[in-house]
C-alpha cells in the first residue's frame, strides 16, 4: 500500500510547512508580544497565509488581528475608469490607520509577491503610474518612528508562479515557487530562526566594516553602469535587524541579505542599467535604464512600461533624487536561484539596489537628517550583480575595493 502525502495547500505546501512557517514569521521575524494589535496586510489570493499568521498571532497572545485585502482587479478598474485628476488621490482614513496603528505600537505583517500579475499591461502606463496603492507616504514615517515591530515576506500564489516559471504546467510551478521561497527564507533548516540569527550577525558585521570606512560616495561600474553615489558625512550602512522605541528586536523582511545607507540625494551622477525586471504598482519594467545629473534622475527608459517609473518619479521633487543605497553580497540564498522573481522583496535581496524617493532617517546622523531625501514615493530597483564591481571613494580620492565578484573586498 502506498503511504499518502500531506495534501497541499493553495501556497504548494503542505498544512504543517504553512503552520511552521506562520510561526517563524510571528514568533521572529514580526516578533509579536502579548497583547499587541497585530495588522495584515495582503492582496487577494493570499488568504491562506493570512489566516495561518492570524491564528499563530492568536497563539503568540495578539490582542486583535486587524487584516487588510487589497484587490488589484479593482485597483485595474479605477486607472482604466476612472477621472484622470482622480487617480492620485489617495482617502486619508487609509493614511489615518497606518498612523493610528503606529500610535498603538502594533506588530505589521506585510505579504508580497503578485497575485495577478500583467492585469495592469495592456493599460495607459501614464495613467497606472499616477494610482500609487496600496503604497502609502505615511509608511517611511512609521518606520522612522520605529514604533511598530513589522515584516514583510513572500507569500506564493497560482499566480505568480506562472510569471516566475512560465515553462512548467500550473501545479508544477507552484511547487516549485513554494520550495524555492522555503529555502531562500531557510525554512529547510532544522531551526530556521538560529539560521537568520546567524546570517544577521554577518550582515551587521558587514554593514559595520563599510561604515567604518567613512567613504564619500560609491562607485558602482559593471555592464551599461558607471554610476556614482554620493554619501551624507553621517551616513551608516544598517542590516535589516531593527530594534523599536520599545526595544522588540524584529527582521523587517524575511528574507534579508542587504546592507543599506542613506545616500546624498544631491550627489549622483551617471548612468545605471537594471539587472533585473523590477515591479511598480502592478506593471513590470524590464530593461531599465536611468541617467542622473546633480543627483536628480535626466532620463529613464525602458523595454516596457518606462512611462510608469516617469509618473512615479513626477509625483513629487524628492521623487527623482535617491533615498537608499544598498549592497548584497553572493553568500545569500537569493542569487544562487539564478530566478527572476518579479517581487522586489526578493530580487532587491539578491542584488545591490538603490531606491528613488524618500529615506529612512535611521541611517543617517542627526547632524544629517535634514539633508535626507523626503519624498511621498520609494522604488527599489536591482543594479547588481557578479558583473558590477562596487569602489568605495575616500574624501582625499583614494579608492577602495567594497564588492566585487559578490565577495565583500573591505
Amino acid at each position: 500500500m502506498t503511504e499518502s502525502l500531506p495534501a497541499l495547500t493553495p501556497l504548494g505546501f503542505d498544512e504543517a510547512t504553512l503552520e511552521r512557517f506562520a510561526d517563524l514569521v510571528v514568533g521572529f521575524a514580526a516578533n509579536v508580544q502579548r497583547g499587541q494589535i497585530v495588522a495584515i496586510g495582503a492582496e487577494l489570493g493570499k488568504e491562506a497565509m493570512v489566516r495561518a499568521l492570524a491564528a499563530s498571532a492568536y497563539r503568540h497572545g495578539a490582542r486583535f488581528v486587524d487584516v487588510s485585502y487589497f484587490d488589484m482587479h479593482v485597483k485595474r478598474a479605477r486607472i482604466e475608469y476612472a477621472d484622470d485628476d482622480s487617480l492620485d488621490f489617495v482617502p486619508p482614513w487609509y493614511g489615518q490607520r497606518l498612523l493610528q496603528l503606529s500610535d498603538a505600537h502594533a506588530a505589521r505583517i506585510g505579504l508580497t509577491g503578485p497575485a495577478a500579475p500583467g492585469l495592469l499591461d495592456d493599460l495607459d502606463p501614464r495613467r497606472a503610474g499616477r494610482d500609487h496603492l496600496p503604497a502609502l507616504k505615511e509608511a517611511g514615517d512609521v518606520v522612522d518612528r520605529r514604533t511598530t515591530n513589522w515584516t514583510a515576506i513572500p507569500c506564493p500564489t497560482a499566480g505568480w508562479a506562472r510569471l516566475v516559471h512560465p515553462e512548467l504546467p500550473d501545479d508544477e510551478a507552484l511547487r516549485t515557487l513554494a520550495q524555492q521561497i522555503l529555502h531562500v527564507c531557510r525554512m529547510d533548516e532544522d531551526d530556521p530562526a538560529a539560521a537568520w540569527r546567524a546570517r544577521s550577525e554577518q550582515l551587521v558585521a558587514a554593514a559595520a566594516r563599510v561604515t567604518e570606512r567613512r567613504f564619500d560616495a560609491l562607485h558602482f561600474a559593471g555592464p551599461g553602469t558607471d554610476l556614482t553615489v554620493g554619501l551624507l558625512p553621517s551616513s551608516r550602512f544598517l542590516a535589516a535587524r531593527f530594534e523599536t522605541v520599545d526595544g522588540v528586536v524584529h527582521m523587517p523582511n524575511v528574507p534579508t541579505e542587504e546592507i543599506f545607507s542613506a545616500p546624498d540625494p544631491r550627489r549622483a551622477e551617471g548612468v545605471v542599467r537594471a539587472t533585473k525586471p523590477l515591479v511598480v504598482g502592478g506593471s513590470i519594467l524590464r530593461g531599465l535604464e536611468v541617467e542622473f545629473r546633480d543627483g536628480a534622475v535626466t532620463r529613464i527608459d525602458a523595454e516596457e512600461n518606462a512611462d510608469v517609473l516617469r509618473a512615479w518619479v513626477a509625483r513629487d521633487k524628492g521623487a527623482a533624487r535617491l533615498g537608499e543605497v544598498a549592497l548584497v553580497d553572493r553568500e545569500g540564498r537569493i542569487g544562487a536561484q539564478e530566478t527572476v522573481f518579479f517581487d522586489t522583496l526578493l530580487d532587491e535581496n539578491a542584488a545591490s539596489h538603490i531606491a528613488l524617493g524618500s529615506a529612512y532617517s535611521i541611517t543617517a546622523g542627526d547632524a544629517d537628517r535634514d539633508r535626507l531625501n523626503r519624498s511621498a514615493i520609494h522604488v527599489d530597483f536591482m543594479i547588481g550583480s557578479d558583473d558590477v564591481t562596487v569602489t568605495g571613494l575616500d574624501h582625499d580620492g583614494d579608492r577602495v575595493a567594497v564588492l566585487s565578484g559578490g565577495v565583500w573586498q573591505v
